[in-house]
């Protein structure tokens, strides 16, 4: 148990053995559809588990995944949550090296989003708008933050997530491979709505509270911009991603129905 508690806070642990914790009966069901191979699944002790977490459970046993059952009071200790779930398991690091994103389109480029919240926000949006793949770089906040992977709700599990690299590197071997690459800022770029996003692009997402930094800002190709009508001065990093993945989704649609 001491093992697990530092998977979940502790990132130089998870780097070190490339696990991480999964917490809640639906990230880890998105995870065994996905055929990721658990290493464990502990269950809190509790006389009045659903039956959905029941089968869960068995699910889990026979696809090979060992399972504990906790003591009362246990997983308390273990969350990092006031209130965690009855189910929590050890997965493997499932990110992806970049060069595999090559030819999927659109990639969201998260550099410098350190908000545990707004990155699982991110992967979240951009698996539900079906984006090609996210890239983590460096100066991000930990793919496996368990914050991170609450918040993207399974969705680190069925979409690629590249992570790790210099955000400058990235956005040099994406223009390699032809990706035109547009910001996402607050103000003075081109309408995302009336800018193309269909093709091979990559929306580069900066620090929430800075933005992106200019050596990242000079590998750009251009900005895009989500009009606001109120008065504050810009979206989340979250909320942005999420629009400009579904405007993609949307352009692409368009662009295969010929209208």
């Amino acid at each position: 148990m001491q093992r697990l508690r530092r998977l979940v806070r502790r990132r130089s642990l998870r780097q070190a053995e490339r696990a991480f914790v999964v917490e809640g009966a639906k990230a880890i069901s998105v995870a065994l559809e996905a055929g990721v191979p658990l290493e464990a699944l502990y269950v809190a002790a509790s006389g009045a588990r659903q039956v959905e977490e029941e089968a869960l459970v068995e699910r889990a046993h026979f696809a090979g995944t060992r399972v504990y059952g906790l003591a009362e009071g246990v997983m308390e200790r273990v969350a990092d949550t006031v209130t965690p779930q009855p189910l929590m398991a050890v997965a493997p690091f499932v990110d992806v090296a970049l060069p595999e994103l090559r030819g999927a389109a659109p990639l969201v480029v998260c550099a410098g989003v350190r908000d545990p919240g707004n990155a699982g926000t991110v992967i979240r949006s951009a698996e539900a708008a079906g984006a090609g793949g996210v890239v983590m770089c460096r100066g991000s906040v930990d793919l496996y933050n368990p914050k991170t992977v609450r918040a993207s709700a399974g969705a680190l599990f069925l979409v690629p997530v590249a992570s790790g690299a210099e955000a400058v590197w990235v956005l040099e071997e994406l223009a390699g491979w032809g990706m035109r690459r547009l910001a996402a800022v607050p103000r003075g770029g081109s309408e995302y709505t009336a800018t193309d996003l269909a093709g091979p692009v990559a929306l580069v997402i900066g620090n929430e509270a800075q933005g992106l930094d200019p050596e990242v800002g000079a590998r750009v190709d251009g900005g895009v911009t989500i009009p606001m009508l109120g008065r504050g001065e810009s979206l989340n990093a979250g909320v942005a991603a999420a629009l400009l993945c579904f405007e993609a989704a949307r352009q692409r649609r368009a662009l295969a129905l010929g209208v």
